[in-house]
């Protein structure tokens, strides 16, 4: 399935995501003494991703407008396709783990034959369910990366507070919904707001995200078992440009209840 790749560069060097492993990520956050900046796919990376699909009706899904200007690179690309190519844009509204639930829904229609119509309208069944928490170990590298001003990130560091963040579902950007005293009260606290969002009992679907420790998401995942009946899991490596911001060890999950919206 072709990618338009973000970008991560260290100074003068520029990596695509496909191009760092996660290995050599986290071994130059701790030794570049340049902090890396963080680039979204140009409108020519969709038009190459475009035309390595090979068929002319191309649905392209992107992560949250409101947190990436990705959506308005592949608008651009799609005006300079122009006949050659009928490309239809989805905001997710998300992203990571949550943006993939709604993959697996675009795939899942295309497999079964369904319309682009179909396809778009279990996406947004799947992104209207669909919760995504995370939380850091340490608000450095958001500071550094200018995403969180220099006195919070001290006062955070100071008194050990984890932030437990959501993606608001009406505009697509973070929100933080909760915080705790140490890491490994973040991991508990995520699991905590999904029991509040979904109910305690009810069956999950749950896609888990982890960043230099693996161990981190099957804790999480631990925390839920004790309170929900879990019909799905898997369990992935952060992408190397979200761990850019929020450096090399953080857990997430995205989460939604019983089975998925086709199958009910």
């Amino acid at each position: 399935m072709p990618v338009a790749p973000f970008s991560v560069t260290f100074g003068n060097a520029s990596y695509r995501t496909n191009e760092i492993s996660r290995t050599d990520l986290f071994r130059m956050l701790e030794s570049n003494p340049n902090h890396p900046t963080s680039s979204q796919p140009t409108p020519q990376d969709w038009m190459d991703a475009v035309k390595r699909a090979g068929v002319r009706d191309v649905l392209g899904l992107t992560i949250s407008a409101g947190l990436s200007g990705s959506m308005n690179a592949a608008e651009q690309a799609r005006q300079a396709l122009g006949d050659d190519f009928n490309l239809t844009l989805h905001d997710s509204g998300t992203l990571s783990a949550a943006q993939a639930f709604q993959l697996h829904a675009a795939g899942t229609a295309a497999a079964r034959g369904e319309s682009l119509e179909t396809a778009r309208e279990w996406m947004r069944a799947v992104h209207e369910e669909t919760e995504l928490y995370f939380t850091i170990e340490t608000l450095e590298y958001l500071r550094r990366g200018g995403r969180i001003g220099r006195v919070q990130a001290t006062l955070g560091g100071l008194l050990n507070l984890k932030p437990v963040v959501t993606v608001d579902k009406a505009g697509g950007t973070y929100t933080n919904v909760g915080r705790a005293r140490s890491y490994r009260g973040g991991m508990e606290a995520v699991a905590t707001q999904v029991t509040r969002r979904f109910g305690e009992g009810t069956p999950l679907r749950v896609g888990l995200l982890y960043g230099s420790v693996r161990e981190d998401a099957d804790e999480v995942l631990g925390h839920l078992k004790g309170r929900h009946p879990i019909v799905w899991s898997d369990v992935a490596g952060v992408n190397p440009v979200l761990n850019v911001h929020t450096g090399p060890r953080t857990v997430g999950i995205a989460a939604a209840p019983g089975a998925w919206p086709w199958e009910r």
